[in-house]
């Protein structure tokens, strides 16, 4: 049984409860490959790679389905809120 797009958002939601994520099927359909941006404040004070864990070990059932996961961003509120003030100000310029 293949992971879905809609089983990956929400066991995320309920696990790391994200003020922002978004989940991509780069699978075509099959639910075999995903790209996830997500942003949380569970991710306050960890490392890149401790974030990137709590990810994946939330995702544990799922992973099973899922042959390739590329997670893109994984940030915390700040950073998030940086990075959108940063893309503002370059389109503004």
């Amino acid at each position: 049984m293949a992971a879905t797009k809609d089983q990956v958002e929400s066991t995320l939601q309920l696990k790391l409860n994200p003020s922002h994520l978004e989940v991509v099927d780069t699978s075509g359909g099959c639910g075999a490959s995903f790209t996830i941006e997500i942003v949380s404040e569970q991710f306050e004070g960890k490392r890149l790679l401790e974030r990137h864990r709590l990810v994946n070990g939330a995702l544990v059932e799922e992973m099973k389905h899922i042959h390739a996961l590329s997670i893109t961003k994984a940030l915390t509120p700040d950073q998030w809120k940086q990075q959108l003030a940063k893309k503002s100000e370059e389109a503004a310029a």
